[in-house]
């Protein structure tokens, strides 16, 4: 690990793997539970109609094609030589288990992946997918890790913004996944509408009392034609201000366990749609403003990590 003030990820993939490694997006035609009717109908207040895959290819290429189109271009760009296949939008546990194993399968074929990453939700995590995935870990000696969007663990928040599932889930889900020996990546939303300071600081903590291996930080953003979208233009909320964003990402990092690594500290939202996205700021800039923050103060991820194991005896062991 470098001298930075976090667990920097392009640096812990090359830890892990030995080079640099790049993510390969995979689209799949599929839905979402909070969508279709299951747990609840018209998705989270602020996902559009192309959940997280704007940034990914149509859905009508073949995994195969997707993969080869993606390959070509880090390799011309970066001269990349290792891929983990990223399947990222939607829900990809949500579908019957033999479309599953297929679509898995076909994913880890290429020569040149070493890894799976799978995007799902914590009510779509079953013991059945989990079995399949054991299987092919350890059939094609591939490493995986499974994605979950928490977003915040104020289950108050998370019933405004439509989650379809409250905290309990995510934990359950967390500990079915960590019982497989596979990593995990939590998704988190610091400025949901409604949660404040101690929200940011008990999801540092949740996520490090459960082992979370990585966590993605996003800024919210918000589309135009989403039920947050319509509230946004009424003014039923306001968006809290760039500097108090970039304090909650630095109060996030102190209280996160140091072993954790950050794969995002601010993400960025479909073009051409976007009522609002990270201050009209590009995002790198937002990266180095919290940066410079840590910097500023002297401080670093896990500064306040001393909350496990007992803390209340932690005076009588001075």
């Amino acid at each position: 690990m470098t001298n930075s003030r976090y667990r920097i990820y392009s640096e812990h993939l090359i830890e892990k793997f030995g080079e640099r490694v790049y993510k390969l997006p995979i689209n799949l035609p599929g839905t979402c539970p909070n969508r279709d009717g299951t747990v609840g109908k018209g998705g989270c207040i602020f996902c559009d109609a192309q959940g997280a895959g704007f940034q990914c290819l149509p859905n009508t290429l073949s995994i195969e094609s997707q993969i080869a189109k993606n390959k070509r271009f880090f390799q011309k760009r970066f001269n990349a030589r290792k891929f983990i296949s990223y399947f990222q939008a939607y829900t990809n546990t949500y579908m019957d288990l033999e479309s599953f194993r297929r679509f898995m399968t076909e994913a880890v074929q290429d020569q040149d992946i070493v890894g799976l990453s799978i995007s799902t939700r914590p009510d779509c995590i079953n013991e059945k997918y989990l079995d399949f995935l054991q299987e092919l870990q350890e059939f094609e000696k591939i490493y995986i890790n499974i994605e979950l969007g928490l977003q915040t663990v104020n289950y108050h928040t998370l019933e405004k913004v439509n989650r379809g599932h409250t905290l309990a889930e995510f934990i359950d889900a967390m500990w079915r996944i960590k019982r497989r020996n596979f990593d995990t990546v939590a998704h988190v939303i610091l400025n949901l509408p409604g949660d404040e300071n101690l929200d940011v600081i008990e999801n540092a903590k949740i996520l490090s009392a459960l082992g979370v291996d990585y966590v993605k930080l996003h800024s919210l953003y918000i589309v135009k034609g989403t039920k947050l979208g319509d509230m946004y233009e009424q003014g039923l909320f306001k968006v809290i201000t760039l500097e108090e964003y970039i304090d909650r990402v630095v109060t996030f990092l102190e209280y996160l366990d140091p072993r954790i690594v950050i794969q995002r500290l601010v993400g960025k939202g479909p073009r051409g749609t976007l009522l609002f996205c990270n201050w009209g700021t590009s995002w790198w800039k937002i990266k180095e403003g919290i940066e410079e923050e840590l910097e500023k103060r002297d401080t670093y991820q896990g500064r306040k990590f001393d909350y496990l194991n007992g803390k209340a005896f932690k005076r009588q062991e001075v």
